[in-house]
């Protein structure tokens, strides 16, 4: 069980070979992070069995009073817990840490018609994931905004 970044040895047929009047940010970008790999801007989780598991962008990191926190390491924490199907991390203006954090995330097995004690459910669930990121990562990782909602946004390539 170890993770970190996604490194590439080989070439392979369909690898880009240049950015478009900019090869030096190319080399930069992709050659120089990790010599003698193609480094692939992904981060990722190797178990002991020996599957990887991508985790999201490296380079997706939101500054929350001077900490530089990846997204995904906190999308990855919350999707861990039994309620949560899917989860997204976003910043936003904050005057006093500079970035906030909000978190949205996608239920699992809840109807959207969602009864009074569903919702009190909902805001507990809230309260256990600000808890969780606040053990797992620190305090200062947990989000100030919790929201539960119908979809999350996606890539082109979902």
């Amino acid at each position: 069980d170890v993770s970190g970044a996604l490194c590439i040895s080989q070439a392979w047929p369909g690898m880009a070979r240049t950015i478009y009047n900019d090869h030096k940010r190319f080399l930069e970008t992709y050659l120089t992070p990790y010599p003698g790999f193609f480094f692939t801007g992904d981060g990722v989780c190797r178990t002991s069995e020996g599957y990887y598991q991508l985790t999201g962008r490296l380079d997706d990191v939101i500054s929350i009073s001077g900490h530089r926190l990846g997204t995904a390491e906190v999308e990855d924490i919350v999707t861990h817990h039994v309620a949560v199907a899917e989860s997204a991390v976003i910043g936003y203006p904050h005057e006093i840490k500079g970035e906030g954090k909000m978190l949205s995330f996608l239920p699992q097995n809840i109807s959207w018609a969602i009864p009074l004690q569903q919702e009190v459910a909902l805001e507990t669930l809230a309260a256990e994931l600000q808890e969780l990121i606040s053990k797992k990562i620190a305090k200062y990782a947990a989000p100030d905004y919790v929201q539960v909602t119908h979809r999350l946004p996606k890539t082109r390539s979902g």
